[in-house]
């Protein structure tokens, strides 16, 4: 099995084969959370434009996301699992746009397989891709509005691999590094209504859920699907 860590945009235009697109803070920590909040379906989209346009052709749709880590106008929930954990999701449809993950799941064009990727559900992740026995995983890191690189995506795609190739992981010190770094801005005060410290917390709560979401294309639309893993 050939491992490949790649970075941002570029890095999801090069991925082939079962890839990963990992985006910790916050897409696709919030997408499960929302999955296991009873969401029937999440569509990831590029832009606002695309989540208004599903809204007013489904008014029952709900829209999540974020620009400038903040909700947009208009939208349901921002990108924040705080903000959904009281919800009633059940049975809903929710369109997702975000600055780094939704976009990255639309830029894979060459890639076979896609999953997103969270610390949350890495564990279902990597027990995934043992039983698939892919021969090429990419492994593809976000970062900051696909912008620059950020410690908890890089280290989420670390963890990954070292743990599909037989070596050990540190978690407690990824989450040290990560709360000094990148994962600082959850702890400004005058950002907590936005991007609450709670998010960081739940955000890095390790194999939390036993389950992937893996992109599917029918007729319609792209979706990510549930996908139990035991």
């Amino acid at each position: 099995m050939n491992i490949q860590i790649l970075q941002l945009l570029a890095g999801a235009g090069e991925a082939t084969g079962f890839t990963v697109i990992i985006d910790v803070f916050r897409a696709f920590s919030t997408a499960c959370y929302a999955i296991n909040k009873g969401a029937e379906k999440i569509i990831p989209v590029e832009n606002i434009e695309d989540a208004w346009q599903k809204k007013n052709l489904h008014p029952e749709y709900l829209l999540m996301g974020e620009r400038n880590e903040m909700k947009p106008h208009g939208f349901d929930f921002g990108n924040s699992p705080s903000h959904i954990l009281k919800a009633d999701l059940k049975g809903k449809t929710i369109v997702h746009t975000t600055s780094s993950g939704t976009r990255g799941i639309v830029s894979a064009v060459n890639a076979g397989q896609i999953v997103t990727g969270s610390f949350v559900n890495a564990g279902a992740i990597i027990k995934y891709i043992d039983i698939l026995q892919p021969d090429v995983v990419s492994l593809v890191c976000m970062g900051y509005a696909c912008e620059y690189s950020t410690d908890e995506d890089t280290l989420c795609a670390e963890y990954i691999k070292n743990e599909l190739e037989g070596r050990s992981n540190d978690f407690k010190k990824y989450t040290e590094i990560i709360r000094k770094g990148s994962g600082n801005r959850f702890f400004n005060p005058e950002s907590q209504e936005w991007a609450p410290s709670h998010d960081f917390y739940l955000c890095l709560e390790l194999n939390r859920f036993d389950f992937v979401l893996q992109v599917e294309n029918d007729v319609k639309e792209r979706y990510l699907k549930k996908i139990s893993v035991i």
